[in-house]
């Protein structure tokens, strides 16, 4: 098999949700061409392995909801984080888990914008991390994440190993609101992990409009494993302009936490254990590693589970908290037959859409971190079973399983034209001001320069043509045509490590555009902690031969990007996570106007993040810039501005 076609496939398909060549996947992003189409192959029911358990088999879980301003709690919450036992499917043996009270996922949290909630999070967790983790070969068509690790006799086999250290993780957490406008100190710093036994006590002012938010771990360097081990849970905020609508509530609001997990098995038998496995698949010849699937698809903690629905409309809060898989979802019938028309996306991470959007053609994705507000009428398919399916995922597409019951109810709910009257596009120039700061941000392939793994480098612009490299490839220097400004600019590397100098300082109140730019391999969902943001324009570049990764820069500039495909009605909402595919050049603007301190921003495919692809940026008030001491200036001289200030 050709080397580099091959380490393609294996890096999208990984990152889309399967570990083999994967049918029907957009590997280039929206608007290149597919090898099939769930409008013209609709996907049938899976003939994929289910290794002993029965698909459907289990009713949806519903995770308890905490209302946190009731008269009990009164804004002020203890959630403690506990190991515990439970079955993730009946057919299987119960699994260790490290939760939240107890719950995988943890318990709902409810809020109401504008009432500040203070959290006391209490480890007492035992153990270690339980998980095995293990590197394994990548084969075709035998994919490397089955389940279980080891050879019949017990033994490894060629090219299998444990990842050394991971089996004595103690428990080490610091729990981050995803999404949440709250100052740096009550946002999760990945250095500020407890030990069981301690609290970390946090304050939310929940000063944003009604949306879904969620909690989970966000511990330096092993954020993967603690979070696969169970530690992430759902947080809603309700206001007054969504209580206006009217939408599916009660019972018929339903939230609907992705994930996807492997299991290690009995070597004699074969039988599933119940014990998390954490599998590594790499290619032999390169060691180029991708994120971690598990051909197992969960959904509020259970194995492909089925909910009983009423003939009418539903609200469903979709959520993916997986490691690495991306879900593309479409809804199908039992013959197969797609009925996204049935479906409206009412919002996306940060909020509701100004009206609702239809599921774009091929599926909505979900990638790792994004949330979506979905509106489904069963009013159309009485009696009917309908399927949630990953059109993504060659190896297990289903997802989950809604039943119909027969006779039709009374439903006066209809999608309303009009949902977020708050909401304004935002455009450049316009509500976007012209004195804004830019960011420029790249990231690259594994195998740059011989790394193995992606990387994410902060760039500055080189602005004197003396300083511009006499030749070129340089390690680190970025040549691009600006196809707005209608000229070829050099950028050089400043930063790519999280211990590296802070190079993004904001200040409060000030509009920033984030130009996030992918030069290869897989795609990546960059989530930036703070703020709120909306998609302004997605470019792609024509071909990335002008990135030299065995130099690690461009030897020559790359192309003028080409305008994208058309942004789809739900992107154009509030979001706070972006997916960049291979050769995008993306805009995204948002204003710091809430918090102040020390943030991060990253990959949200978790074993990116915690190999590197993270880095911090400073809000301060703008008064306080111009005493931030830089190495060149002199006490109270104005700190020089970064990125564009």
């Amino acid at each position: 098999m050709n080397d580099s076609l091959d380490r393609r496939t294996f890096l999208a398909a990984a990152a889309l949700g399967s570990a083999g060549v994967v049918a029907g996947v957009n590997l280039l992003g929206p608007g290149a061409p597919r090898t099939a189409s769930a409008a013209t192959t609709p996907p049938a029911s899976s003939a994929a392995p289910n290794f002993g358990l029965t698909k459907f088999l289990d009713p949806l879980r519903i995770p308890p909801v905490i209302q946190a301003h009731s008269r009990r709690n009164a804004g002020e919450l203890t959630i403690t984080m506990t190991t515990a036992r439970t079955r993730l499917h009946s057919q299987l043996p119960e699994t260790t888990l490290w939760t939240y009270e107890g719950q995988f996922p943890g318990p709902t949290v409810e809020v109401r914008s504008g009432k500040r909630l203070r959290v006391a999070w209490a480890s007492e967790l035992r153990g270690t991390v339980p998980l095995v983790a293990v590197r394994a070969p990548y084969a075709v068509p035998t994919p490397a994440n089955r389940p279980g690790y080891r050879a019949a006799d017990g033994s490894l086999p060629a090219g299998v190993e444990l990842v050394e250290g991971v089996a004595e993780l103690p428990p080490w957490n610091v729990v981050h609101l995803h999404g949440a406008l709250t100052n740096a100190g009550n946002d999760g710093w990945a250095h500020n992990g407890i030990s069981p036994g301690q609290t970390q006590l946090t304050e939310y002012p929940n000063r944003q409009a009604a949306t879904a938010l969620w909690y989970h771990d966000h511990a330096m360097a092993v954020t993967r494993f603690n979070v696969h081990s169970g530690l992430a849970g759902l947080y809603l905020l309700r206001d007054d302009e969504e209580d206006r609508l009217r939408l599916p509530g009660g019972d018929h609001e339903i939230p609907l936490i992705l994930a996807d997990r492997n299991f290690d098995t009995d070597p004699a038998t074969g039988a599933l254990t119940g014990r998390l496995l954490f599998k590594f698949q790499y290619l032999p010849g390169s060691g180029t590693t991708a994120p971690v699937t598990g051909p197992f698809t969960l959904v509020n903690g259970g194995i492909w589970p089925h909910l009983d629905v009423d003939a009418r409309w539903y609200r469903f809060r979709a959520l993916n908290t997986a490691n690495g898989r991306f879900f593309r979802l479409d809804l199908v019938d039992e013959a197969g037959v797609v009925h996204n028309d049935a479906v409206r996306i009412a919002g996306t991470d940060a909020g509701l859409l100004p009206g609702p959007a239809a599921v774009p053609a091929g599926g909505l994705t979900l990638t790792p971190g994004e949330r979506a507000d979905l509106l489904i009428d069963f009013s159309r398919f009485p009696g009917q079973r309908l399927r949630l399916v990953n059109t993504g995922a060659s190896i297990e597409p289903d997802i989950m399983e809604f039943r119909v019951e027969s006779r039709r109810r009374p439903d006066p709910f209809r999608p309303p034209a009009r949902l977020s009257a708050s909401y304004v596009r935002l455009a450049e120039g316009v509500n976007v001001p012209a004195a804004h700061d830019e960011v420029f941000v790249a990231t690259t392939p594994p195998g740059v320069a011989g790394r193995p793994h992606p990387e994410m480098w902060e760039l500055k612009e080189i602005t004197d043509p003396a300083e511009v490299p006499a030749r070129f490839p340089e390690e680190g220097v970025i040549q691009l045509t600006d196809p707005v400004l209608g000229h070829v600019r050099t950028f050089r590397r400043v930063a790519s490590l999280f211990d590296d100098a802070t190079t993004i300082f904001i200040d409060r109140g000030r509009w920033v555009v984030w130009n996030l730019i992918q030069l290869g391999g897989a795609p990546h969902p960059m989530h930036i902690h703070l703020a709120r943001f909306q998609l302004l324009t997605r470019r792609k570049f024509p071909d990335l031969t002008a990135f030299d990764t065995t130099a690690a820069g461009t030897s020559r500039p790359l192309p003028t990007p080409t305008d994208g495909p058309a942004i789809e009605g739900h992107e154009e909402g509030w979001k706070d996570t972006f997916n960049v595919w291979a050769g995008e050049w993306i805009r995204v603007a948002g204003r710091f106007e809430e918090a102040t301190g020390e943030f991060m921003y990253h990959c949200h495919i978790l074993d990116h993040e915690d190999e590197g692809m993270m880095r911090p940026f400073v809000v301060h008030p703008p008064e306080i810039a111009r005493f931030h001491m830089h190495p060149k200036s002199p006490p109270g001289h104005p700190m020089p501005h970064h990125n564009g200030h």
